[in-house]
């Protein structure tokens, strides 16, 4: 059982950091968040969350919240790009919910923040305050704040995401590009009329590029995301977007997708930065979760269901440890979360390329691997991982790459 005088101070304030914040605050431990940003406002688009991710929201209380503002996928399509042929659709559902407990979720991310925000209690977060630096000492760890200040605290948690100041305790390393950008956008749900009776994730893949869309905010808005090779230089944050970029790199992709890309009034442009997996997540009284441990491409969905996978798994080895022993509850943490991030980020990266092959041999021996296994057991790896279990693993290791592409 995890002292209840611990102080343990939380770098970053999005879905890794106030899900742990949570779980740790409700059984005594006292908790600090630092977030850089002087509020918490509506954040990013679309989001989806897989079973895996769902569960853990549902342990945090959020099973009505999600319920009211979510629209559960009946199903993930793929067509082509050109001329929509189907290319494989795997059932979600009803089907979904009784195979791995949760149903597969499509929600817009300013919805999830609310939702957690309505489970942490403010008294614990301070607003405002970025970390710069982190030191450790045998005695515990000292946090140098954007504002100039200085935070003590027995544990940090680091939760800061790809560019991550915390994780620079622990691997010197830098974020890679991918050589691909997104642009995100909103569109009114009239532009898919289907998505009223059939609420699905349509994937589109094509040559050096692909597009993701799928309704949010209780069916009323489409989210789409197009991801497309990019020989501009790098940027670490959002450097803005344009329509018409849209319109000119998506020239000749078929109509239905032309329309939702080129609807938006306004679209986000954000490069897609990974880094390698560290030999480590931890020292002795540091530790990082998320995307500040394994920013991972998103070509699995999988960045915000990892992190929930990572807060719920860390929040119990502290719990379990003897009181103080934080380096052997970090010991465990890394046990059993490296394996499995590795995996979803090698298998993303794989697919980063899989997605994007040009039309040929190679890409029509994609489209048929795909569309021979359409049913949820090829997926029993990701989404049946039980992040509450005593040993959390996957019930049936992953399928090679060559059998699904």
């Amino acid at each position: 059982m995890a002292h209840r005088k611990a102080r343990i101070a939380i770098v970053g304030g999005g879905i890794a950091g106030l899900v742990t914040a949570t779980l740790l605050h409700r059984t005594g431990i006292d908790v600090r968040l630092f977030e850089q940003s002087p509020a918490f406002g509506a954040v990013g688009a679309g989001i989806q969350l897989s079973p895996n991710g769902v569960r853990v929201l549902h342990r945090v209380g959020l099973a009505d919240a999600l319920t009211a503002t979510a629209v559960p996928a009946r199903s993930i399509e793929t067509r082509r790009w050109d001329d929509a042929t189907p290319i494989a659709r795997v059932p979600h559902g009803t089907a979904c919910g009784e195979r791995f407990g949760a149903p597969y979720y499509l929600m817009h991310r300013a919805d999830l923040q609310r939702s957690l925000l309505s489970v942490v209690p403010q008294d614990i977060v301070e607003l405002g305050k970025g970390c710069t630096r982190v030191v450790e000492r045998p005695d515990g760890v000292e946090l140098h704040l954007t504002d100039g200040s200085v935070a003590r605290a027995d544990l940090v948690v680091g939760a800061d995401g790809v560019h991550s100041a915390v994780r620079k305790a622990i691997v010197d390393d830098r974020p890679r590009f991918s050589g691909y950008a997104v642009h995100r956008g909103l569109v009114p749900a009239g532009l898919v009329p289907s998505f009223r009776d059939d609420p699905r994730v349509l994937f589109w893949l094509g040559p050096r590029r692909h597009v993701t869309y799928y309704p949010i905010e209780a069916g009323d808005t489409v989210h789409f995301s197009a991801v497309g090779a990019t020989d501009r230089p790098p940027a670490p944050a959002s450097t803005g977007g344009a329509v018409e970029d849209l319109d000119a790199a998506f020239t000749g992709w078929h109509d239905q997708v032309r329309e939702v890309i080129t609807a938006a009034r306004s679209v986000t442009r954000w490069d897609l930065y990974d880094r390698d997996i560290p030999p480590r997540y931890a020292t002795d009284r540091i530790v990082l979760l998320g995307d500040a441990a394994h920013p991972t491409l998103p070509y699995l969905s999988q960045g915000a269901n990892q992190a929930l996978e990572d807060a719920a798994v860390l929040a119990r080895c502290l719990l379990e440890c003897d009181p103080g022993n934080w380096a052997r509850a970090l010991r465990r943490y890394e046990t059993l979360r490296l394996p499995r991030t590795a995996e979803v980020h090698r298998r993303a990266r794989a697919l980063g390329t899989a997605f994007h092959l040009p039309d040929g041999p190679d890409q029509a021996a994609r489209d048929r691997a795909m569309g021979a296994d359409q049913s949820l057991a090829h997926l029993d790896w990701l989404y049946g991982y039980d992040a509450a279990a005593p040993d959390p693993s996957s019930p049936s290791p992953a399928p090679s790459l060559t059998q699904r592409f």
